[in-house]
């Protein structure tokens, strides 16, 4: 797909997602910026679309925008800035602080948080921490997951020496550290779990928002600029290298075998066709599926829950020491939020290949261990050759 074809696409899908051109300004902009947050929408489009409608609070946006965006993305930014200044329209002095503050709650003074790494399944705990009169701590404890939400939560109240024995006792059994980070963020990935959890699973945590109050009064967050692109901005243009398979945040990344095990099912269908007898052809017809199996896995709707991944990966990456590598991961969390294509980038390459080698590896093994009473073709196929050039 060509650059322009890609922008014609791009557009398209935010119109899709209800975006109207010809709507009046201060609507239209509301529009765009609800939709910052929707999955499917480049935020490339929204910086064009904002570009187009002549007034200061575009231009705010667009301040902000470019505040927390790199490469291609902050290049389209200042694009729209540029065709919003020759019609005498520019942001406020101070309008990207003006219009983030609103995104990051008055959670006051006294808040801390602590993270876990996220396991194979995304599952990791958050703890939201505010400290009590007296010396005590609240703490609001989470157990979160990608595909189900939030999963557990609880409220209790601890002596600093509690708090230190309980963190010390789960990070021994649980074989992991947990680090210390902005109460903020770890407020935002609480409620943005709970937003997710499924309803017929809502019942376990339903009191979630009222236990918050307990430790922010501010209204939950709908989003947030997340603090890892700040502060690893020096390597958001590097190139990130499949070598990150090597960490073990990144080794631990699995998706859930329904994604996964069709695109096994047709590599598999392929090396065993009788059709395809050609190794080399056989390889290239792997690797459309692969190629496939990136773009669907990594792109479209399902592009912001992996870019929201790897933010939290690179922050708890940097939290824990290992910021060159931090720094990786925050640049491939750039590109899917700047709606680069995953096809292209070694790393996701390597992510979704790495998987898909597993999971067939699984397959077969499993085939070696049962019985098999019915050939496949290709096996018919190598059967009647070998019974041919026996000796009679």
């Amino acid at each position: 797909m060509t650059q322009d074809k890609e922008i014609e696409h791009e557009d398209a899908a935010l119109r899709e997602a209800g975006f109207d051109p010809s709507a009046p300004a201060a609507e239209a902009v509301a529009c765009l910026g609800a939709l910052r947050a929707a999955a499917g929408v480049s935020a490339g489009a929204i910086a064009r679309a904002l570009g187009a409608i002549a007034s200061t609070e575009a231009a705010a946006m667009l301040a902000e925008m470019e505040a927390g965006a790199s490469g291609a993305l902050r290049r389209e930014v200042r694009r729209a800035l540029f065709r919003l200044r020759q019609r005498g329209i520019a942001p406020a002095a101070g309008a990207a602080g003006a219009a983030a503050a609103p995104r990051r709650p008055a959670a006051g003074a006294g808040l801390s948080a602590l993270f876990s790494p996220a396991d194979a399944d995304g599952a990791r705990v958050v703890w939201l921490l505010k400290q009590r009169r007296g010396g005590a701590i609240a703490r609001l404890w989470g157990l979160l997951a990608d595909g189900e939400g939030l999963i557990e939560v609880a409220l209790s109240e601890l002596s600093r020496r509690a708090l230190r024995a309980e963190r010390a006792e789960m990070e021994r059994r649980a074989g992991l550290t947990m680090v210390e980070g902005d109460a903020h963020l770890a407020d935002y990935v609480l409620c943005e779990a709970f937003r997710r959890t499924p309803a017929e699973k809502r019942a376990q945590v339903g009191n979630f928002l009222t236990l918050r109050t307990e430790i922010i009064g501010a209204p939950p967050p709908a989003e947030i600029v997340h603090p890892i692109y700040a502060e690893m901005a020096s390597a958001l243009e590097h190139e990130p290298p499949a070598a990150l398979l090597k960490e073990p945040e990144a080794a631990a990344w699995k998706f859930p075998p329904a994604e996964i095990k069709p695109y096994v099912d047709e590599i598999k269908a392929i090396q065993e066709s009788v059709l395809v007898l050609n190794r080399v052809h056989q390889e290239e017809r792997v690797n459309v599926v692969v190629e496939r199996a990136v773009g669907e896995l990594l792109g479209g709707a399902r592009a912001a829950a992996a870019r929201r991944r790897l933010e939290d990966m690179a922050y708890y990456m940097a939290r824990s020491g290992r910021r060159a590598a931090a720094g990786w991961v925050a640049a491939a969390a750039a590109r899917l939020r700047d709606g680069a294509d995953p096809r292209r980038i070694p790393f996701f390459q390597a992510l979704i290949r790495a998987q898909l080698g597993a999971v067939f590896a699984e397959v077969q093994e499993r085939e070696r261990e049962e019985p098999r009473l019915i050939m496949t073709p290709a096996e018919a196929l190598r059967a009647q050759q070998q019974a041919r050039a026996r000796p009679r």
